[in-house]
């Protein structure tokens, strides 16, 4: 039984690329819609804030080739996400509000992919972790510049690059206690999305900096 759930790490993997390009592709085009750009300008921000993360995990990694290199349909699934809210934004009530909900599924998807492809890729468990944080967090990170706007992983008291190093641990651990790794890699998006969601509805936080005059 555990063979076998091994073996579906790389259809988990899978699935779980294609989940966060096309979640992560529509919170870009709700960005390009709030600068009011033309479809090319949709498809631009979709398609970067789609792959960045995965392109970065994959260049560190060395792979042989860079994940919508070797899937362009991933690029096709973005691109047409992004004329999806090109014609139907205008439905929406609150596109900042659809932006933080979204952002919060693609991110419970795309670190575990990074997870998992880290793991794939046998590296050991602290880069395991980074390159989690990694995936799950540069395209948002440069579809927030890219759009003039604050970045999410700035944003004070608010779990976003804690949520993603949350989940990402939380699968390395589980791994050393001995659970599968498909299994783990699963638990982590969970731990990522309750940590996220947890902050965006809640309001948990850690604690932050507080500057202090200096003593005489």
């Amino acid at each position: 039984m555990t063979g076998g759930l091994a073996a579906n790490l790389p259809a988990l993997v899978w699935l779980l690329d294609y989940g966060s390009v096309l979640v992560f592709a529509l919170t870009g085009a709700l960005v390009a819609s709030r600068l009011q750009l033309d479809p090319v300008g949709f498809i631009f921000m979709a398609v970067m804030t789609a792959v960045g993360g995965g392109t970065l995990r994959d260049l560190v990694l060395g792979r042989d080739a860079v994940f919508w290199v070797d899937r362009p349909s991933l690029v096709l699934l973005a691109a047409g996400a992004a004329m999806l809210v090109f014609w139907g934004a205008h439905l929406l009530d609150s596109r900042a509000r659809w932006i933080r909900w979204l952002d919060a599924l693609a991110l419970a998807a795309a670190v575990p992919a990074g997870v998992g492809v880290a793991l794939e890729a046998g590296v050991s468990p602290v880069v395991v972790v980074i390159m989690g944080v990694f995936t799950g967090t540069f395209g948002g990170l440069m579809r927030d510049v890219v759009g003039n706007e604050l970045p999410m992983v700035l944003k004070q008291g608010e779990l976003y690059v804690t949520a993603a190093f949350g989940g990402a641990v939380a699968a390395v651990l589980l791994i050393w206690l001995g659970l599968d790794r498909t299994l783990a890699v699963a638990a982590c998006g969970a731990v990522t999305l309750v940590l996220r969601l947890g902050s965006m509805a809640f309001g948990w936080q850690l604690p932050v900096y507080r500057p202090r005059p200096p003593r005489r």
